[in-house]
């Protein structure tokens, strides 16, 4: 049974998983300080409010703390802002110039639907003439 578990401990996706948790806690914290020390004041010199956790009202004895949902939602909508102008559009963006997978590589025979390479001018399967998808680049 220890041999199983440290089996489980040492495969990829744990190990990938554990420093996901890390690196999106030290995430969390940068863009929690962001959203506090930065975006809050920002926040208030326009609201003229730094906090809005203040701010509730009450029926028949029921409080509603509306203004602590006001401060989650600002500190969501500033983390999600955060993430998405920081993280995924610039990863986007490099994986993007990065990528060359956009060529085709790979096509079915019009016969026997077989896979066959783009540049195949027959298919290995049925031995089908075809029409390469590109020109070959040796000429």
């Amino acid at each position: 049974m220890l041999q199983e578990f440290r089996k489980f401990v040492l495969r990829g996706n744990v190990v990938d998983l554990a420093v996901a948790v890390v690196i999106g806690a030290a995430f969390g914290a940068v863009v929690t300080s962001l959203v506090r020390d930065l975006l809050t004041p920002v926040i208030a010199a326009v609201a003229g409010k730094p906090d809005f956790s203040g701010l509730s009202f009450a029926i028949n004895g029921s409080e509603f703390r509306y203004g602590a949902f006001i401060n989650a939602l600002i500190a969501f909508l500033s983390i999600a802002a955060a993430v998405f102008f920081f993280v995924v559009k610039p990863v986007g963006a490099l994986t993007e110039r990065l990528d060359d997978d956009d060529e085709v590589t790979q096509r079915e025979c019009p016969e026997c639907l077989t896979d066959i390479p783009a540049q195949a001018r027959r298919c290995p399967a049925c031995t089908a003439s075809v029409q390469p998808l590109r020109p070959s680049s040796t000429a």
